[in-house]
């Protein structure tokens, strides 16, 4: 349990949650996630957030590494969600801190989950500093990114930006710094929590992204709460990162989700991506027994067509394609191509009921759905194909407009 120093007297005082296996409704298995927490020593001593509630004894045994809590002075709270401020009771009770600074909405959400009466908050908003010694701490709020109360903590004599929620990965290892895992690990893990999270936001993280060259701060190195730190070179393969993913540039790749009952639905799925395949666009096949929805929406980040398959059950759809395309409309991808697909015994509903979905999300629907009744023959099989070459030519239009 080792305080870490990632800047000359600043100290990432986190915890490691290797056991999580569930993230705001996407699934973190195999992986976990970290609560990160930090210290800046100076003539003022400041703690910037803290952990989910249940990992305060971690994060006590390394503060005790670093300071003594009665020597903390001030507590910055750069987002209210639970997982990074479960723990801000106990702390401000044994701490006894001279303030406590937060974003305006930050207030709102402080007095919603706690009992702040005597508690001593000052509000900051963005243009605001405070002086602690040799350092300066600037604060730029960074609302709906990718809560009301988000804002950032930005130190420039360090050309540090503390960002809460904003660059995170779900990855539980005992590595603190980017550059110390695989980079295809981390671009993946860095995909997974934009697209299962941040995605709706897009629009605002690129605003955010032109406030912060605007405001021209010196960063090299960012610090998330959660995941990895990213330092050096790496800070601008974050920030370029977060801009590709936030522009969602339509790609040349398909994914087919589907669930399937007795294979008549899969069996469509395969001649679609034959069609797919023959127009020169790659694409994958995610059952949805075997693939959780946030996989999907993982997976979606690379693809600028997804094609939805289900045979009609109880007169609609099945249950674990409703629960993807109801988390997918949540998340609001944007410049799809799509399309429906599946099999039916006597009633059919579940393409016109999918085509619906899609088309409620702002997707482009080029061509009719696909329906079999009961097992696919070698129309039903020249069906499928068609439709996924005509998909495919629509991506492709789309890719070079």
């Amino acid at each position: 349990m080792k305080a870490l120093e990632i800047k000359k007297d600043v100290f990432w005082v986190g915890a490691v949650d290797y056991d999580s296996r569930d993230f705001h409704g996407y699934s973190l298995s195999p992986q976990g996630t970290t609560y990160n927490a930090y210290v800046v020593k100076d003539e003022k001593t400041v703690l910037f957030d803290n952990v989910k509630e249940g990992f305060l004894p971690t994060m006590l045994c390394r503060l005790s590494q670093v300071t003594e809590l009665e020597k903390i002075d001030y507590i910055v709270c750069n987002h209210l969600e639970p997982d990074h401020a479960g723990c801000l009771p106990e702390l401000i009770e044994r701490c006894k801190p001279e303030k406590i600074y937060c974003s305006p909405m930050g207030k709102r959400s402080m007095e919603a989950h706690f009992d702040t009466t005597g508690w001593p908050v000052e509000v900051v908003k963005t243009g605001d500093s405070i002086n602690i010694g040799k350092r300066d701490i600037q604060f730029v709020e960074t609302r709906m990114l990718h809560w009301p109360d988000s804002m950032v903590s930005y130190i420039p004599q360090d050309k540090l930006l503390i960002c809460n929620d904003a660059f995170g990965q779900n990855i539980a290892c005992t590595e603190r710094f980017a550059d110390e895992i695989d980079r295809a690990h981390l671009a993946h893990a860095m995909k997974e929590y934009y697209h299962n999270i941040v995605l709706p936001f897009s629009p605002i993280v690129i605003k955010t992204l032109d406030l912060l060259a605007e405001l021209k701060l010196d960063i090299d190195m960012l610090a998330p709460d959660h995941g990895l730190i990213f330092r050096g070179e790496d800070v601008q393969y974050a920030l370029d990162s977060y801009r590709s993913f936030a522009q969602q540039k339509p790609r040349k790749r398909a994914v087919i989700v589907f669930d399937t009952m007795w294979h008549s639905t899969e069996k469509m799925a395969r001649a679609i991506a034959d069609g797919l395949e023959a127009e020169g666009v790659p694409a994958r096949l995610m059952w949805l027994k075997a693939n959780h929805h946030s996989a999907v929406m993982t997976e979606l980040a690379d693809c600028g067509a997804v094609i939805v398959g289900s045979p009609t059950h109880n007169n609609g759809i099945m249950p674990n394609v409703a629960k993807m395309l109801t988390y997918m409309k949540g998340l609001r991808p944007q410049n799809k191509v799509a399309a429906a697909f599946g099999s039916f015994g006597w009633s059919g509903e579940s393409v016109k009921n999918i085509t619906g979905w899609l088309e409620d999300m702002g997707f482009e629907v080029p061509a009719e759905g696909v329906k079999c009744k009961h097992v696919p023959k070698h129309e039903t099989y020249e069906e499928c194909y068609n439709l996924g070459k005509a998909v495919a030519q629509a991506l492709k239009a789309k890719c070079e407009a």
